[in-house]
């Protein structure tokens, strides 16, 4: 999942009360469909950085709620307002998300030095989705890379 620092980063979520946000603004039909239909209580999600001067992994989250009506779209004073949105028939959702813990940033470029996350969606170019499914095999390689460079420390 990626959001950008100055909108909420990995340390806006370890001081959020309960370290939990709802994920908010997401206002893409394919993302939406990741949160509505994919993500379930308990799943990992890689808290991901972007659209900052080094993007990247900077902490692991889990979701903590299903899929709700998401209440910016409704709210005339958020960027993320959508008039076309019907409270009867929301058409965007949210989860919420906890913290597990912060890591250090593994970085967009350290990524896509690892042959075992060519695959990764959020490095493929052109990729504009604020949440892509990762499998657990990516999920696996990225906890390596971390553990890797936490015991070269």
């Amino acid at each position: 999942m990626k959001s950008e620092p100055a909108e909420c980063s990995i340390d806006d979520l370890a001081r959020a009360p309960g370290q939990r946000v709802p994920w908010t603004g997401v206002r893409n039909h394919q993302a939406r469909n990741f949160m509505r239909d994919a993500m379930r209580i308990g799943d990992g999600v890689l808290f991901y950085h972007s659209s900052c001067a080094e993007p990247g992994i900077a902490g692991l989250a889990e979701v903590a709620s299903g899929a709700y009506p998401d209440a910016t779209q409704f709210d005339p004073a958020s960027p993320y307002h959508d008039p076309k949105s019907d409270p009867a028939a929301p058409r965007w959702v949210n989860v919420d998300v906890r913290l597990v813990r912060k890591t250090r940033l593994l970085s967009l470029r350290e990524m896509r030095a690892r042959p075992e996350l060519a695959d990764l969606q959020v490095l493929r170019r052109g990729n504009r989705l604020s949440i892509t499914p990762v499998t657990p095999a990516q999920w696996d390689a990225v906890l390596r890379a971390l553990a890797d460079d936490r015991a070269a420390a």
